[in-house]
């Protein structure tokens, strides 16, 4: 995200609960949890904890998320995030030492949405 300007930072320390929309590019440094939505960028900073469903426009994460994430371009995972949900998006870059904890599927539509659990499947069962 080097040509996109930061609109609004969610500061180291801060502390935030909730759905947070914007346009434009959000930084986050602190701690959040709740809903994220918009067609702008988000920056998921390396000491920021978010617990959140996000759907974004361009995502880079470099810290610890919780939930799943879908961008309709571009997701970058930096060798520094930790992601325990599922990821979804046209295009995905991770570097080496990233972790994600989830189902990761690419889509070529950029109306994506974070995949849900997969579906259990049937036990079955012996025959008397």
């Amino acid at each position: 995200m080097k040509n996109d300007e930061i609109t609004t930072i969610l500061g180291r320390g801060s502390k935030f609960e909730g759905k947070l929309t914007f346009e434009g590019t959000v930084r986050v440094d602190g701690d959040f949890s709740g809903e994220i939505e918009t067609e702008g960028g988000l920056i998921i900073g390396e000491t920021a904890q978010v617990e959140a469903q996000v759907h974004a426009g361009r995502v880079v994460v470099e810290g610890q998320v919780r939930g799943d994430l879908s961008a309709s371009t571009d997701l970058e995972v930096r060798a520094t995030a930790r992601v325990q949900g599922n990821v979804m998006a046209p295009s995905l870059s991770v570097d080496r030492g990233a972790i994600i904890q989830g189902q990761v599927r690419m889509v070529a539509d950029s109306s994506v949405r974070a995949p849900a659990a997969p579906p259990e499947r049937p036990v079955a069962q012996p025959a008397n």
